[in-house]
């Protein structure tokens, strides 16, 4: 009979469980990133102060992208959380770089002409007008309804979406995710209106 040869278990050194014990548990940011889109959605509402609601439009900024990121960015669509962090990503993209969505959208928005409606930008659509009315949308989180916020944005991201396929100059992949953030969002408005948006 052989004798089977036994190694010692290799043991983790103290930075291993230190990470372990330092990191964020995911399920109570999960739990925390819901609570905090829920009072941002449904008690900012409540309050009709116009500073708080510029204070939800600019959380982005205050915060950090990379904090909402964090907090947010994990959350299905379909939950306020996700519908959260889909707006303040395309905020922070439409205040990065209002040229070439300016371009975009104004490629888009005859080809899309019900979503130019409902998107309800300025014409013509340039980069002030576009950093203005993503700005107005947002607003609707703390002061309006927030079913009509998730419809404009989804509306304004096909518009985008067309106008990237129009000019030619954006990939495949670069369209595909403007229109995939435009059913989303709009998806989320239609659980919004059913009152399943939790």
């Amino acid at each position: 009979m052989t004798g089977r040869q036994h190694h010692r278990p290799m043991t983790p050194g103290d930075a291993f469980f230190d990470e372990i014990v330092g990191g964020a548990d995911p399920a109570q940011l999960r739990e925390a990133g819901d609570l905090a889109a829920t009072v941002l959605v449904r008690g900012a509402r409540q309050s009709h102060d116009p500073a708080l609601v510029e204070r939800v439009v600019h959380l982005a900024e205050t915060e950090g992208l990379e904090t909402l990121a964090e907090v947010w960015s994990g959350a299905p669509a379909d939950t306020l959380a996700g519908s959260l962090w889909r707006l303040f990503l395309l905020r922070s993209w439409v205040h990065a770089d209002p040229e070439r969505v300016s371009r975009e959208y104004e490629a888009g928005q005859r080809r899309v002409d019900v979503a130019r409606v409902v998107a309800g930008v300025a014409d013509p659509p340039g980069p002030a007008e576009l950093r203005q009315m993503v700005d107005e949308v947002l607003r609707g989180i703390a002061s309006g309804d927030f079913a009509v916020t998730l419809f404009r944005a989804a509306a304004f991201a096909r518009i985008v979406a067309a106008g990237r396929a129009a000019l030619g100059q954006s990939s495949h992949e670069e369209i595909s995710r403007m229109l995939v953030l435009s059913e989303q969002l709009e998806s989320a408005g239609h659980g919004e209106i059913a009152d399943t948006l939790a």
